[in-house]
């Protein structure tokens, strides 16, 4: 059996018809940059969250960008974000012109670990960015608790986490702004790149709206620069299709992940994702640890079967953050974890024989090391 770590062609073909009209309908209309079909997916994306306001941006890099920018973050502000992310979560903060700041990530959950952010607060932190990692929400109380008692921002990184729930709301909901990204291999995935911003208040709205289209609202009546960053006609229309079916997919990738765990409960010393009490995760990446993960992969593959590592290197320990000089020891979790991590296959067409062969395999791998 081949078992791929996605598989979008699937998915493709489950919805081929529908997908095929909606790119052909802006091809017709020749709606290709922002326009129609941006603005129909905004409207959709909106209710969908749950806000009033949804602004569709080029990517989910530039969506944190120009979040922080709509916010204000200038040159010597610091901005608080998980040790464990990928690198956009962390480089947009200093292409905003902000200082990253660090805090290591939970033990059991993966996402920023609310009890060290505090300690990390000074006179110029002005906001907070946690990052639903792998489809699994932040702690969204107590971090709303903290950026109120200190008086930040709250900018959710929900990059990772399309449609998933904390406490009854939908992620994205929570902070004064949300950004996504609608990369292919996402749970809401477009054909290219793209990404999104909601939010409940109208000034970041707009804000974030002119700074995506170069500091503007009507053409040529240019009020600050910006930048060009608008979704195109082609991504949106393909959003929108998919939009229809992301709580099925979802709800798909919930039963794949609860059929792992039974499956790898008490299997070497694998170690299974938990959740957050009150939370419904939507399962991005099924993320597990073993001290044996290397080899572990290495044996996965040569069975035909892929998988990942999200993120091998945690992001204080990267060569692009030399500078501030952080040891693995300031981020011991992080750190730790980065030799453990193992993403194992997980999207919404793969069946239960997927998940049997690939959990019948890690079992053989265990048998075999003893």
């Amino acid at each position: 059996m081949n078992v791929p770590f996605v598989d979008l062609k699937a998915q493709y073909q489950n919805i081929k018809l529908e997908i095929d009209a909606a790119i052909q309908s802006v091809i017709i209309d020749t709606a290709f940059v922002s326009g129609k079909y941006a603005k129909i997916f905004e409207e959709e994306f909106a209710n969908y969250c749950g806000v009033n306001h949804c602004v569709a941006v080029g990517n989910g890099t530039d969506a944190l960008i120009i979040a922080l920018k709509a916010l204000g973050i200038k040159s010597g502000d610091e901005v608080i974000t998980a040790a464990n992310s990928f690198i956009a979560t962390s480089e947009a903060i200093t292409a905003a012109g902000g200082k990253v700041v660090f805090v290591d990530c939970h033990p059991d959950y993966y996402t920023i670990d609310v009890g060290k952010i505090e300690e990390k607060i000074t006179e110029k932190t002005k906001a907070i960015i946690p990052v639903h990692l792998y489809g699994q929400p932040a702690d969204m109380d107590a971090i709303n608790a903290l950026a109120k008692k200190h008086n930040l921002f709250v900018i959710e990184d929900a990059a990772q986490a399309h449609g998933a729930m904390y406490k009854g709301k939908r992620i994205g909901t929570f902070g004064d702004i949300a950004c996504f990204s609608f990369y292919p291999g996402k749970n809401l995935g477009a054909y290219g790149d793209a990404g999104a911003i909601i939010t409940k208040n109208e000034d970041i709205a707009t804000k974030s709206r002119m700074l995506a289209n170069h500091g503007r609202i009507e053409k040529y009546n240019h009020e600050f620069e910006g930048i060009n960053s608008r979704m195109d006609g082609i991504q949106a229309a393909v959003l929108s299709v998919k939009l229809k079916y992301l709580n099925e997919w979802s709800e798909k990738r919930r039963k794949l992940v609860y059929l792992y765990n039974e499956l790898l409960k008490n299997v070497g010393d694998i170690v299974t994702p938990l959740e957050l009490g009150e939370t419904l995760p939507v399962y991005h990446l099924y993320v597990i640890r073993t001290q044996k993960r290397d080899s572990l992969k290495h044996y996965l593959a040569e069975n035909n079967i892929s998988s990942g590592i999200h993120y091998p290197i945690a992001l204080p320990n990267l060569k692009a953050y030399t500078y501030l000089e952080h040891k693995p020891g300031d981020f011991p979790v992080s750190s730790r974890y980065q030799s453990e991590i193992l993403s194992l296959p997980i999207f919404p067409e793969m069946t239960e024989d997927h998940v049997k062969y690939v959990s019948d395999s890690i079992m053989e791998f265990y048998n075999n090391e003893k």
